[in-house]
């Protein structure tokens, strides 16, 4: 998503991540290594080395990260993959663009999220040089290849085997591509259903190419509330608080038939290879009741956050 559009409150990160964490850990708990895909909701910095609009590089981003300085997450702390690792006892996760990430450290995983991406490629046509999905696939596979030549082939593909795969897709198609104006290209070719049916499809692919690639413990969010972000608030001309309707009923279309498409390819396949999220609800449980999950005033109380794993 573009940068006013995923600015995250860090407690409504922190507060959905341990929600994720409390549904993903039973099935990941021999992961040794953990890997990211998708957009600027888990970008932890991978746009800062490359020569485009979508960055997080200055304030007010990162201002409540422990150096209180910009990272290049599109939050101003952590981010949902710095939570799931810091929960899951993991190293946090390197873009895979940082020249830090060498040696050893390429055996925690690598985070090759990119900001402003969707499932169709021309989505975030109005950022240049983003890693869009393909891209991201190519430097998976170049990945393999340097850590093989650490440890060895077969080491390599069961280290990713047995890896945590998070990959989060599908809002930009939405908000910066398919809403982006009322005579968007996709928006003319598609009616909201079709379109929606169509990005399953594309999302498919996607996903059997990471499964070729090796990932068997694969996390996949669907999309949050898009009606309720601010960008998407003012546009509508919202006056008290009232989601947009359009951009809310396409994640309301959207997400079941993804979760759907996910249960048949883990027919298909034999095995719970897919693990799903349901970020719409979690967020919609935070906007209707954030005190139920310790939200005051913008602040988390952790001694409520045990409420997440026993309400899920």
């Amino acid at each position: 998503m573009s940068i006013p559009r995923t600015f995250l409150i860090t407690t409504l990160t922190v507060a959905l991540a341990m929600a994720m964490v409390a549904t993903i850990v039973p099935q990941a708990e021999a992961a040794r290594a953990f890997f990211v895909f998708g957009d600027s909701l888990v970008d932890s910095g991978n746009n800062n080395y490359l020569a485009t609009t979508a960055r997080a590089d200055s304030p007010p981003y990162g201002i409540d990260y422990p150096t209180h300085r910009p990272t290049g997450r599109f939050s101003n702390g952590f981010n949902f993959p710095d939570i799931i690792s810091q929960s899951m006892g993991l190293e946090p996760t390197l873009p895979y663009l940082s020249p830090e990430l060498n040696g050893q450290r390429l055996l925690n995983g690598a985070n090759f999220a990119s900001a402003g991406i969707g499932i169709l490629n021309d989505t975030g046509i109005q950022f240049a040089n983003i890693l869009r999905m393909f891209r991201q696939f190519q430097l998976f596979e170049e990945y393999q290849r340097r850590v093989s030549a650490i440890i060895g082939t077969d080491r390599t593909q069961q280290l990713v085997n047995d890896a945590l795969v998070l990959i989060t897709l599908g809002g930009n198609d939405f908000v910066n591509n398919y809403f982006l104006t009322p005579f968007a290209p996709r928006r003319r070719q598609f009616s909201l259903p079709d379109y929606c049916r169509f990005l399953v499809s594309e999302y498919r692919k996607l996903l059997m190419r990471l499964y070729d690639l090796g990932g068997r413990r694969i996390l996949v969010t669907g999309t949050g509330p898009l009606g309720c972000v601010p960008a998407e608030l003012a546009m509508s001309g919202s006056r008290n608080g009232e989601c947009a309707p359009e951009p809310q009923r396409a994640a309301q279309i959207f997400n079941p038939q993804l979760f759907q498409m996910l249960q048949n390819l883990n027919r298909e396949l034999g095995s719970d290879v897919f693990i799903t999220a349901n970020a719409f609800a979690m967020n919609i449980d935070l906007i209707n009741s954030p005190q139920r999950f310790g939200l005051f005033d913008g602040y988390l109380d952790f001694s409520h956050t045990n409420k997440f794993f026993t309400s899920l």
